[in-house]
């Protein structure tokens, strides 16, 4: 079981940028598909992106619009989200999910397909 832990969040202005990275633990990180999801209070947990192993494949919420970049380096078992041109309505907990087996970039994406999380960090975004 890999273990995940976020960091990156804040407060931002509308219209900035945020880099959130998450960092696993262990030897294998290049074994598992990466992923990134939030949960605004009230709302349910939301699908933002998610990269293959190898970072060849990647998969957007049909939200992002271009926005939000997803990428990883297996070197330093790290995976990030690169956020621009934030606005109010992504204020919410940001989640790193893995998992071994999921490798469908091209269909719907849910929290159900990842097996491991981190505990979350907070992106606020002023308007």
């Amino acid at each position: 079981q890999v273990q995940l832990a976020e960091s990156g969040g804040g407060l931002v202005q509308a219209g900035g940028s945020l880099r959130l990275s998450c960092a696993a633990s262990g030897r294998t990180f290049s074994r598992y598909a990466m992923g990134w999801f939030r949960q605004a209070p009230g709302k349910e947990r939301e699908f933002v992106a998610a990269i293959s192993r190898s970072g060849g494949s990647t998969s957007y919420g049909d939200f992002v619009k271009g926005r939000f970049t997803i990428s990883r380096d297996n070197a330093k078992n790290t995976v990030y989200l690169q956020m621009n041109s934030l606005k109010p309505e992504d204020t919410a907990v940001y989640y790193c999910a893995a998992d071994r087996f999921f490798n469908s970039y091209s269909d719907y994406v849910g929290p159900a397909h990842f097996g491991s999380w981190g505990q979350g960090t907070q992106v606020t975004v002023s308007s």
